[in-house]
């Protein structure tokens, strides 16, 4: 977590911002290739007046094929919008446990430290990956993406 804090109306401004993804792929040579098991793929993405930048981040893990992690960063260093599918429950600061697969949402004070039930009617199957990191794009509002590669698990 960084120690840079926003405000809740500059948090929920930057994940309501415009993005399109800021970088070379017109031709499918460029496509981005989907992370298999244990791998990483950061998307640099800009706002469409270009001053503020973003990253969305797609993991996957190495041992456990269905647990994979979308985000996206503001700032280089703030989580606004993190998903958890296949993981552990997650634990909130009021105690309250939220099961996998759940969805973080940039919180003032706490940042990224409280999670929800992922909305049923803005993620449409949440076993298909690559449907789950289409709705992820269209919640964290990227509307111009790159053309992507898919691997054996995506």
């Amino acid at each position: 977590m960084s120690d840079i804090a926003l405000t809740q109306s500059e948090a929920d401004a930057l994940i309501a911002l415009e993005k399109h993804y800021n970088g070379a792929n017109a031709a499918n040579d460029n496509a981005l290739k989907l992370p298999d098991l244990g791998g990483k793929l950061l998307i640099p993405l800009l706002c469409t007046n270009k001053r503020e930048s973003f990253s969305l981040d797609v993991t996957r893990s190495r041992i456990d094929l269905l647990k994979e992690t979308k985000q996206l960063r503001g700032r280089q260093v703030i989580l606004l919008v993190r998903l958890d599918v296949g993981g552990a429950p997650h634990r909130n600061p009021d105690d309250e446990e939220i099961p996998s697969p759940h969805l973080h949402i940039y919180r003032e004070r706490y940042a990224d430290k409280w999670a929800i039930a992922v909305p049923k009617d803005r993620f449409t199957n949440l076993t298909d990956s690559w449907q789950t990191l289409l709705d992820f794009m269209t919640f964290c509002n990227i509307t111009k993406i790159p053309e992507f590669e898919k691997g054996l698990f995506s």
